[in-house]
């Protein structure tokens, strides 16, 4: 459902499809002029030269980023064997060769990196180092050490293999990196790798096919990029795996004012926000009132109104 009311722009999103050559935040320009607004993001980064996915917020969803970012994601990669360069992609220098593996070595190695992995983010990356992005440090010449960090690949499929590119498709966990992806399945397959291409086709339930594609992105039409506009409504929260809860008028006009949460309407909800940092939203007649969040009691016999927190307030 698109918006077609100027004030119902505070709270909205939409999903935008990122073409290459220019930069996530760089692809917020024309959402920006056409809203006349600058309270407009992204929620995850995709390298310059990549295109996809973009999810989009508006005014003040964007103090849900986070919920957004932290989706898992997919993607269908283009790995180019036989040279790893420093940016781990086409536009960087080439800093070690090695003729391109078999598709048996290449399809055990693909193997090896499913489910829990430790990774190593690239040297190239948006990852603060010291207060500095590790980008602008290895720009400068600073040799930069990234720590690996947990993430998981839930799926890797080897969907066609000529020599030296090889077609793969990824399902992971919100912060993987599929530039380092390729580089280490390229070790591990006795080769070197960087990406030619990328795509994101999903973040969470978003998906790529319900993306608006921009024309001209010099000069689009801004009507087309109003009409693609969505609320931030129950199914929105569905696709983010948070439970909704509907309210009165009464209910949703305390909780606006910050007041206590009423452990009356939280009663089923224990069921299943049984652990801290679980979430519910809260509706009242179609439109988001509040988010609140489960917290660990301080006392033994603190009462359930006090174990909910307000996240967000509409």
């Amino acid at each position: 459902m698109a918006i077609h009311s100027n004030s119902s722009l505070s709270l909205a999103f939409l999903l935008l499809n990122k073409i290459p050559g220019i930069t996530s935040f760089g692809s917020l320009a024309p959402v920006k002029r056409a809203l006349a607004s600058g309270k407009v993001g992204h929620t995850g980064t995709l390298d310059k030269f990549a295109d996809g996915l973009l999810v989009v917020l508006v005014g003040r969803a964007l103090k849900l980023s986070s919920f957004f970012t932290n989706c898992n994601k997919r993607y269908e990669a283009l790995v180019r064997f036989g040279a790893e360069t420093d940016t781990l992609d086409m536009e960087g220098d080439v800093v070690a060769e090695s003729p391109p593996p078999s598709k048996k070595a290449l399809e055990t190695a693909i193997r090896r990196f499913i489910g829990p992995i430790m990774q190593k983010p690239p040297a190239f990356s948006a990852i603060h180092l010291d207060g500095k992005r590790a980008c602008e440090l290895a720009r400068s010449g600073f040799p930069v050490d990234m720590p690996p960090r947990p993430v998981t690949v839930y799926e890797l499929t080897l969907q066609s293999y000529e020599p030296p590119l090889a077609r793969i498709g990824v399902f992971c966990s919100s912060g993987t990196y599929v530039r380092a992806l390729a580089r280490d399945i390229a070790v591990v397959a006795g080769s070197r790798a960087h990406l030619a291409a990328l795509t994101r086709t999903e973040s969470g339930q978003f998906k790529l096919a319900d993306a608006l594609n921009l024309e001209n992105w010099e000069n689009p039409n801004p009507d087309d990029i109003r009409n693609a506009l969505r609320p931030i409504d129950e199914a929105v929260f569905a696709s983010l795996s948070i439970p909704v809860l509907y309210v009165d008028k009464k209910i949703a006009a305390a909780m606006r004012q910050g007041k206590p949460i009423d452990a009356s309407i939280l009663r089923g909800e224990e069921d299943h926000a049984t652990h801290a940092g679980d979430l519910t939203a809260i509706f009242c007649d179609g439109s988001l009132t509040a988010l609140i969040e489960r917290k660990t009691p301080t006392l033994p016999d603190e009462q359930k109104s006090a174990c909910w927190r307000y996240v967000f307030v509409v």
